[in-house]
């Protein structure tokens, strides 16, 4: 018998134990005040299992119209529509304590409104959080050119049914002080989804540690019933939900997952597509055809095969290609239990480039 697998992040992309104290990227601040005491560091312990939700609907096929939600709002905002409070300390965020919360680092798409859609159907208010996290960029990465856009993105966020939207400084996440800040990114203690899967710990060693320390910190100030975060950033799906686990003060936060969004091409949606030229596109729809034909496979050697090929016919520089534990992300050796493919490739073209990753459950054969 044939079952599909329903096993259940928007985020941050952060700095590791390979980061020096000295490897700020450009545009962190070079002072921080000391007088917020906001969000210690409380480190975790390995927790392999995700504890949120239920599963979650899977997503459909790459390249289906049935990937384009007709519920995701356009990217024009409407001028009627009153956006909502913009707060930038965490003591004005009392009122939104017990609600859903959904963090970002802002230019928002329709990814990001369909988790802002998905948290107003559970009960209390909604918040957002919008911060560039500066500990999240190795020294190679541009924090400085990432997009910002506020007002535009409060308002795509108030028609999604946001109430209100946390926008902190990077005084307020980090009163410790730049070079402190990278420090305790560095030292984290990072869940086993983090260091062993050799997926994109091996390809930005650099990351999860910033990323455990800002979501760490931003539940601490928003304290909400639940967090949303999006299926496409599989890996750190699993890193956040095992911190959360691990955390005695964050642990009852319950971090319900959401199906990936794509454009009806099939393309997962993220802000990276902006930069990906119209004669490219084709290219880059590489990653969601290899993940459909790798659908019909029966071994795992096999959809991994078959992936490379055709990421290979579309020209793409292979990060990985991999059919994993959709939990624990360590390798399989059958589809009798659920699996995940996943893959990260790089398009390239004269003049640029983009990193795109990509995933989906895997056909369970019994």
């Amino acid at each position: 018998m044939v079952t599909v697998s329903n096993e259940s992040m928007p985020l941050m992309n952060p700095g590791s134990a390979s980061c020096r104290q000295d490897s700020r990227p450009p545009g962190f601040p070079t002072k921080l005040p000391q007088s917020d005491s906001y969000g210690l560091t409380r480190g975790c312990s390995p927790v392999p299992e995700i504890h949120s939700t239920d599963e979650t609907t899977e997503t459909p096929l790459p390249g289906s119209r049935e990937n384009h939600s007709p519920d995701a709002k356009d990217l024009h905002s409407d001028p009627d529509m009153p956006d909502p409070a913009i707060i930038h300390h965490p003591d004005d965020l009392r009122e939104f304590h017990g609600g859903t919360f959904v963090p970002t680092m802002g230019a928002l798409h329709e990814g990001h409104l369909s988790l802002i859609q998905t948290a107003s159907q559970h009960p209390g208010p909604v918040l957002a959080s919008i911060f560039v996290n500066p500990t999240q960029f190795s020294p190679d990465e541009d924090f400085d050119a990432y997009p910002r856009g506020l007002d535009q993105d409060a308002s795509l966020a108030a028609e999604a049914g946001c109430d209100a939207i946390y926008a902190p400084s990077p005084e307020t996440i980090y009163p410790e002080g730049p070079e402190a800040a990278v420090a305790a990114a560095a030292a984290f203690p990072l869940p086993p989804a983090a260091i062993r899967p050799g997926l994109e710990d091996a390809d930005r060693p650099h990351f999860f540690g910033g990323v455990c320390l800002i979501v760490q910190r931003l539940l601490q100030h928003a304290r909400p019933a639940r967090a949303i975060f999006g299926e496409k950033d599989w890996q750190q799906l699993q890193v956040i939900d095992a911190m959360v686990a691990a955390d005695s003060e964050l642990s009852d936060i319950a971090i319900i997952p959401a199906a990936t969004m794509r454009d009806s091409d099939g393309l997962a949606k993220s802000s990276r597509n902006t930069r990906i030229p119209p004669s490219e596109r084709d290219r880059a729809l590489g990653l969601g055809r290899a993940l459909q034909v790798a659908h019909a496979a029966q071994h795992p050697a096999t959809a991994e095969s078959m992936m490379r090929d055709t990421l290979d016919a579309h020209d793409l520089d292979i990060g990985y290609a991999v059919i994993r534990n959709p939990r624990t992300l360590l390798p399989v050796t059958d589809f009798t239990e659920p699996a995940r493919a996943l893959i990260a490739a790089v398009l390239r073209w004269d003049g640029g480039s983009v990193r795109l990753i990509d995933n989906r459950a895997m056909t369970v054969w019994r």
